[in-house]
């Protein structure tokens, strides 16, 4: 059963390990970069359509990059499945990309396990990146809108 807020366990946001991470992304500016320790152990594992990687370092460096090509990057969790230790949460992305006017949005899905002193040691994000992302971009997505037409 999939619940949007209150959260599936009937706590608040603010509850358990779920609540605090989904707390930390809705406000994530880059200066929170720094707090990424406190929410993901050492040798967290991160996979997404576009990396995979295996270190806190690394996933440091994935969300750095966003606030390069991303103008004003926005996390709005809008539910959650489960409690910890395995968690779902149901996102949405709004931003711009750089140089463009038009607002964006990428719908999405972490599963997340959280180790014994409650930070994330996998997360691994499910969305569609032809659907809310190549075909989004000026030529390309022209493109895959005609091939996604011939496909389907």
């Amino acid at each position: 059963m999939v619940s949007t807020s209150p959260w599936s366990d009937g706590s608040s946001a603010s509850d358990g390990p779920a609540g605090r991470l989904h707390a930390y992304y809705e406000g994530l500016t880059p200066e929170g970069l720094g707090k990424l320790s406190e929410f993901y152990a050492e040798d967290a594992y991160f996979k997404d359509p576009f990396n995979e990687v295996n270190s806190l370092q690394a996933i440091k460096e994935i969300f750095a990059r966003m606030y390069v090509v991303m103008d004003e990057p926005r996390f709005k969790v809008r539910g959650q499945v489960g409690v910890a230790p395995e968690v779902f949460l149901l996102w949405d992305l709004e931003f711009r990309f750089k140089g463009r006017a038009a607002q964006q949005c990428i719908h999405g899905v972490s599963h997340l396990l959280f180790d014994a002193e409650g930070r994330v040691r996998y997360h691994r994000d499910y969305w569609d990146s032809a659907e809310e992302l190549y075909c989004k971009i000026p030529i390309l997505g022209a493109f895959m809108r005609w091939l996604r037409h011939r496909v389907g």
